[in-house]
């Protein structure tokens, strides 16, 4: 039976969102992916406390509460605005919060995507 509904932690930037949602329906197989945003998400991840991340968390917990969504993706994308650093600092921003939410939500699947040029979908664990 498919799953009704994945859900992303990412980054309020309209070129990445359709990309990743068509990408996420196939490799969750699921219907719907619920979308939790905040301009340069990935840095509000990361194992250190920063107030965003509450309320980060109380919404990614109402997907998997609410919609029984079981896997979740972190989303991260070349030319942030939100995140103004180069690539390479924020895909080590990614692994780190790939570690985080898999040591956080262990019966879950976590993955983390990256977005460079073009806007193709990468897994980046």
């Amino acid at each position: 039976m498919t799953a009704l509904f994945g859900t992303t932690l990412t980054c309020i930037d309209g070129r990445i969102q359709r990309p990743v949602s068509d990408f996420l329906t196939t490799r969750f197989g699921v219907v719907h992916v619920d979308k939790v945003t905040r301009a340069g998400m990935i840095k509000y991840l990361l194992p250190n406390y920063d107030p965003a991340t509450n309320l980060i968390i109380e919404d990614l917990e109402t997907s998997i509460n609410g919609h029984q969504s079981r896997q979740i993706a972190l989303v991260a994308h070349q030319d942030c605005a939100g995140n103004p650093i180069s690539d390479e600092e924020q895909q080590g921003q990614l692994r780190e919060a790939v570690a985080n939410y898999r040591r956080r939500y262990p019966a879950y699947e976590v993955i983390g995507l990256w977005l460079g040029a073009g806007w193709a979908v990468e897994v980046f664990e």
